[in-house]
């Protein structure tokens, strides 16, 4: 089985500067809370799995912090490399995510990792995209633009599926901007929810 990551560097370098993008962007906005200036104030990560050379592109989360005294409250803005606090990069998450479904589908016998990650948790990404993702605000919204609808029992599949081009760094690259406003709580403020 071929490992995830491997061939992926220019996606990886591209989905950086969409959250650089994306962060230039919200900094743009201010402060949600004061409108004061925000200024960076990145954060470290360190992102399990074998991401190799990539590693150095999942070293930091970008973040804001209002300058203004009295305030100084952090806004993580979206992203399209990190879904939310799990420790996996998301491209992992979605890929070993299909990996999953298709051999679930076609009951191929497993080891105890999947592309370097643990069955259990794979098997707990599986019941969050089943039960505690679609359970979320911003699913429940946007299913209904996916007509016909994706088949919620093998979610990661089939939203993969469903944004499919040619390019395979392309799909990956659509479905984790679709997911971007799930990846943080100060997204959800911004939208109002």
């Amino acid at each position: 089985m071929v490992h995830p990551i491997e061939g992926n560097a220019k996606l990886f370098a591209m989905l950086e500067k969409v959250d650089e993008e994306m962060t230039e962007q919200a900094r743009c906005g201010g402060c949600l809370h004061c409108g004061g200036v925000l200024h960076r104030a990145d954060y470290p990560r360190k992102p399990r799995g074998e991401l190799g050379e990539a590693e150095k592109l999942f070293e930091k989360r970008f973040s804001l912090c209002c300058s203004r005294e009295g305030c100084r409250r952090r806004l993580t803005p979206q992203s399209v490399r990190f879904l939310g606090r799990k420790v996996y990069v998301g491209f992992v998450v979605l890929v070993v995510g299909v990996m999953w479904a298709e051999l679930m589908r076609t009951g191929a016998v497993l080891g105890k990792r999947l592309a370097g990650v643990p069955l259990r948790t794979v098997r707990r990404w599986d019941a969050w995209w089943r039960t505690g993702f679609t359970a979320t605000s911003f699913w429940r919204a946007e299913r209904a633009r996916l007509l016909p609808p994706v088949d919620e029992d093998a979610l990661v599949a089939s939203l993969v599926e469903r944004f499919g081009t040619t390019e395979q760094a392309a799909t990956y690259r659509r479905v984790l901007a679709f997911l971007a406003p799930v990846t943080t709580n100060s997204a959800r403020i911004a939208m109002g929810s």
